[in-house]
């Protein structure tokens, strides 16, 4: 387990330093002006040599892109993220301030997607090529090519614009304060957004659920069940479930980067305050410190789904702890 341990730390070194490195050379090679994007181009012509001379210093334009790399990862690894240049507020702030609307949204719609994804999947295989059968298949593979934010601005013309039961957008209702917010004002603004992310991260566990229940249900030992005169229902339940359990788990806890980047799309058109849509802007207005602390923020977020997932597999089949051991 400590070898276990050291690789996964050495693995996370230099996936968030490849991440951030990534991140950091796609905005230097941006054709994007920090000034124009967020001063605007009349602003700047009214302003002095001295004022855009300050601007430029402040968006760190005249500092060569390596220098301002080396600057922000040694302050990094003393834990130190820097100052978010849209917000004036440190990074590691806004990203807590995001995250809590983030991970919410994503929390709801990875457990309500596993859950009826498998449900819909064993049913599925349970009624193989009968009509619901069908119809779950068919729905599966239609959805999966669906784009995410396509299906939200579905979503959202339907149940926002015509027919008025949610909001259209935003994570609370317009001109209340922090205090009348209640928690049904956000599960209105926030029921959308989970709906769309969890409709869209369904098709993957569907389709994996009905193979491996298709598979158990046609394997030598189900056949000697039912020579012993079990039930469909008791076979699923008793042989199907435990076999295919584990791994559409393990599918679930590995599709957290999925549903993290069908997040950014959807926050997008729902204009939802988290850290989708503030790493858009960030992106957008040339704002890097912010980018990159989400860039690694996200990057230990899936790192964690997908160990989460590989600590499951050690605690639940003896066989990995013993190659471990061995190895």
């Amino acid at each position: 387990m400590r070898s276990f341990w050291v690789k996964k730390a050495l693995r996370l070194l230099l996936l968030l330093l490849g991440v951030s490195a990534a991140a950091f050379a796609l905005v230097s090679l941006s054709p994007v002006d920090p000034l124009q994007t967020n001063v605007g181009q009349t602003a700047l012509g009214s302003m002095s040599a001295e004022q855009i001379q300050q601007l430029r210093q402040y968006w760190g334009v005249d500092v060569p892109a390596v220098e301002r790399f080396v600057r922000w990862l040694s302050g990094a690894i003393r834990g130190d993220l820097g100052i978010s240049l849209l917000y004036r507020r440190p990074v590691v702030q806004v990203i807590a301030e995001k995250a809590a609307y983030s991970l919410g949204l994503m929390a709801a719609s990875w457990v309500v997607s596993g859950v009826v994804g498998f449900a819909l999947g064993v049913i599925a295989a349970a009624k193989k090529d009968r009509i619901s059968d069908r119809l779950i298949t068919g729905g599966a593979l239609l959805l999966s090519g669906t784009p995410a934010f396509w299906l939200a601005l579905v979503l959202l013309t339907v149940f926002s614009v015509k027919l008025g039961w949610f909001p259209v957008g935003l994570a609370v209702p317009m001109g209340v304060t922090a205090d009348q917010v209640t928690l049904w004002d956000r599960i209105l603004h926030g029921f959308l957004p989970a709906v769309t992310l969890s409709v869209a991260g369904m098709p993957n566990m569907i389709l994996h659920t009905r193979e491996k229940m298709i598979q158990v249900l046609e394997s030598d030992y189900v056949l000697f069940a039912r020579a012993r005169g079990e039930s469909k229902a008791s076979i699923v339940v008793r042989h199907g479930l435990r076999n295919v359990a584990l791994p559409s788990l393990t599918l679930q806890l590995c599709s957290v980067s999925e549903i993290l980047g069908g997040s950014i799309l959807v926050e997008q058109v729902f204009s939802y305050p988290g850290l989708g849509q503030a790493a858009v802007n960030a992106g957008l207005g040339g704002d890097v410190p912010l980018l990159l602390g989400i860039t690694v923020f996200t990057a230990v977020f899936v790192f964690c789904g997908n160990l989460a997932a590989d600590l499951l597999y050690l605690a639940v089949d003896p066989r990995m702890r013993e190659g471990g051991e061995e190895r």
